[in-house]
C-alpha cells in the first residue's frame, strides 16, 4: 500500500508533526500561519507500508495506519499499532497549525504581528480524527473527543460527551454517549449510554479486547471490563469487571468473565440485596435507537 501525504516538520529539529493522507490519494495544498512564519516546514512524501501485520517504524507509517483506520479500510485490531507511543511525538495542536510544546512562546510572539489569538486545543501525541479523515454519514458534536484513528461507520452519532480513542469505534450505526476505549468495537444499534466506560486495552495494561454487539445498550454511568453480546443490557451505574461476583437465574453465582460475549443478558442490581445479577434480556424493551438519527 503506498499513499501521497503532506508532512509537517519543525524546522529546527526536522522531527515530524504529522502527515495528511488525502482520501485521493494525490497532491492537494494545505497550509497554516506556523509554516508561513517558518517555525514548521512542509514536504511531500511517498508512504508504503508493505505488511500491516508489521509493526509501525516511523511516525509516518503511524499516520498512515491511523488514517486508514479513520478511513474505515481496516477494522480495529486488524492493523499492527505495536509501539506507536514510543514513535510519535508531542504536539501542540494550535489554531495556527502544529508545533513542537517548547516552540509555542515563539509561535505566539510570531502570529502577534498578524494579529491572531493563538488558540492551543491540546498537547498530545494524536490529533483530532475530522482535521484528517471527515468520515461519511457520521454526526460528531465535539470534534475534539475524537482521535485520529478512530473507526466510525456510517450511521454513527457521538454526542458531546461520546469519546472514541484510535484503534476503537463503531461497526454498524451506533450511538456512542460515553467512552469508547483502544480496542473496543461497538455493534450495529447499540448505545454507550452518557457517562458509561469501556475497559480497553490500555486501561492498566490489559490485554483483553472488550466489545459490544448488536442491538445492545450500556446504561448511563455504567461501565464493562467484558464484552457484551448481542441484546445485552447494563443497568444504568452498573461497573461490571471481569472479577465481579454474578448471580444467575439458577441461584449459582459466577465471575462476570465467564459470561463475556454472550448475548441476551440483562446485567442489574438488585435493590434489596446488593448483589449483582445476570437475567434474560427477552422481553425487556430500551427502545432502541431513534431511526431518524441516525438515517
Amino acid at each position: 500500500m503506498k499513499r501521497w501525504g503532506h508532512r509537517y516538520r519543525d524546522a529546527r529539529t526536522g522531527v515530524t508533526l504529522d502527515v495528511w493522507f488525502p482520501r485521493a490519494n494525490k497532491p492537494r495544498k494545505r497550509g497554516c500561519l506556523a509554516e508561513k512564519l517558518g517555525i514548521t516546514q512542509a514536504d511531500a512524501v511517498d508512504i508504503e507500508i508493505a505488511d500491516l501485520d508489521a509493526p509501525p517504524n516511523s511516525i509516518e507509517d503511524v499516520y498512515l495506519r491511523l488514517h486508514l483506520l479513520s478511513e474505515c479500510q481496516h477494522r480495529p485490531n486488524t492493523v499492527n499499532l505495536e509501539g506507536i507511543f514510543g514513535l510519535l511525538t508531542n504536539v501542540a495542536w494550535t489554531s495556527a497549525g502544529p508545533v513542537l510544546p517548547e516552540r509555542l512562546d515563539d509561535l505566539r510572539d510570531s502570529v502577534a504581528g498578524d494579529n491572531h489569538h493563538l488558540v492551543v486545543h491540546s498537547i498530545d501525541k494524536f490529533p483530532r480524527m475530522v482535521d484528517y479523515v471527515v468520515p461519511e454519514g457520521v454526526r460528531i458534536a465535539d470534534a475534539d473527543r475524537v482521535r485520529l484513528g478512530a473507526h466510525l461507520w456510517p450511521g454513527t452519532t457521538v454526542m458531546h460527551e461520546g469519546f472514541v480513542n484510535f484503534n476503537a469505534g463503531t461497526i454498524g450505526a451506533a450511538m456512542v454517549e460515553g467512552r469508547v476505549t483502544p480496542g473496543v468495537i461497538v455493534g450495529a444499534g447499540s448505545d454507550v449510554g452518557a457517562g458509561s466506560s469501556i475497559m480497553g486495552t490500555l486501561s492498566g495494561g490489559g490485554k483483553e479486547v472488550n466489545a459490544i454487539g448488536e442491538r445492545s445498550l450500556l446504561g448511563a454511568n455504567a461501565g464493562i471490563g467484558i464484552s457484551l453480546g448481542d441484546q445485552c443490557v447494563v443497568e444504568a451505574g452498573l461497573y461490571i469487571t471481569a472479577g465481579t461476583l454474578v448471580k444467575l437465574v439458577s441461584g449459582d453465582v459466577v465471575k462476570a468473565k465467564t459470561l463475556s460475549g454472550q448475548s441476551g443478558l440483562l446485567f442489574r442490581r438488585n435493590s434489596q440485596t446488593g448483589a449483582v445479577e445476570a437475567v434474560s434480556s427477552e422481553g425487556v424493551s430500551w427502545g432502541g435507537l431513534n431511526a431518524n438519527l441516525h438515517a
